[in-house]
């Protein structure tokens, strides 16, 4: 399949969302931005789901959205799909085993996990093409890269490879290219054997206090709830039984 928009495939608890437009680097169009949000909030309402992939096809992992279709005094909503993703339910890895360019490098970044390999870099080219970028968009640049690295990305445009992607923090996960399904699938399987509430709990509250977004209340009711629950029961009876936990997410 190719030139088609995001597609969403469910197995169990893994959901993977594939971009499919290999002979453009995989680059989102304004009705690929509706359709990519869509697919989040399907993944959103299955209950089951604890991890959500992101990957693509082709030599390219993203190149962000298409330049041609930006200014013109046409509203773009690529921010509000960034932070749509950011604020997914499930667990959320980008597998990414080529290029990354553009509004892209913040969807990567609104992701828990990046796992890349050395075939990968990526570069905001932003100024160049006279475009401001978006308040979150900054401020994750930020939060999760740091000022300068910030600044050299966005100020001076620079081109980084996978290797110094993993030292600024970019990648999470810097793996060989032969092991990108495996590394991927390990991470993956981690997730998913976690107590579901604690998991999407902590996954929530971890970003919001990145954000400077923390709702106190919010996090002591989650808490609460995973203290009480029965999963939590089965931990410790798993633990002291030394077997593997049998979580039901209640």
């Amino acid at each position: 399949m190719t030139n088609a928009p995001p597609s969403l495939a469910i197995d169990g608890a893994l959901a993977t969302i594939t971009l499919h437009r290999p002979a453009v680097a995989n680059r989102l169009s304004a009705d690929d931005l509706a359709h990519f949000s869509d697919l989040i909030a399907q993944v959103n309402a299955q209950a089951g789901v604890l991890v959500l992939l992101w990957r693509a096809t082709g030599k390219y992992f993203c190149s962000g959205y298409d330049i041609n279709s930006i200014g013109g005094g046409r509203q773009v909503s690529f921010d509000a799909l960034v932070d749509t993703l950011e604020a997914a339910r499930p667990v959320t890895i980008a597998a990414i085993h080529g290029g990354v360019y553009g509004g892209a490098t913040d969807l990567a970044l609104a992701c828990d996990f990046r796992v890349g390999t050395p075939a990968v870099d990526m570069f905001m080219p932003a100024a160049r093409l006279g475009l401001h970028f978006y308040q979150t968009g900054l401020e994750r640049y930020v939060t999760r890269l740091g000022l300068d690295n910030a600044k050299r990305l966005f100020l001076a445009g620079e081109k980084v490879a996978a290797d110094e992607m993993k030292a600024m923090g970019f990648l999470t996960h810097l793996v060989a290219a032969e092991r990108l399904d495996e590394s991927v699938s390990d991470l993956y399987k981690a997730c998913a054997s976690m107590a579901p509430l604690a998991l999407l709990g902590m996954k929530k509250h971890l970003n919001r206090i990145a954000r400077n977004q923390l709702d106190v209340a919010d996090l002591q009711a989650d808490i609460q709830r995973a203290y009480t629950s029965n999963d939590l029961r089965e931990g410790q009876a798993a633990w002291a039984q030394k077997r593997a936990p049998q979580f039901t997410g209640t």
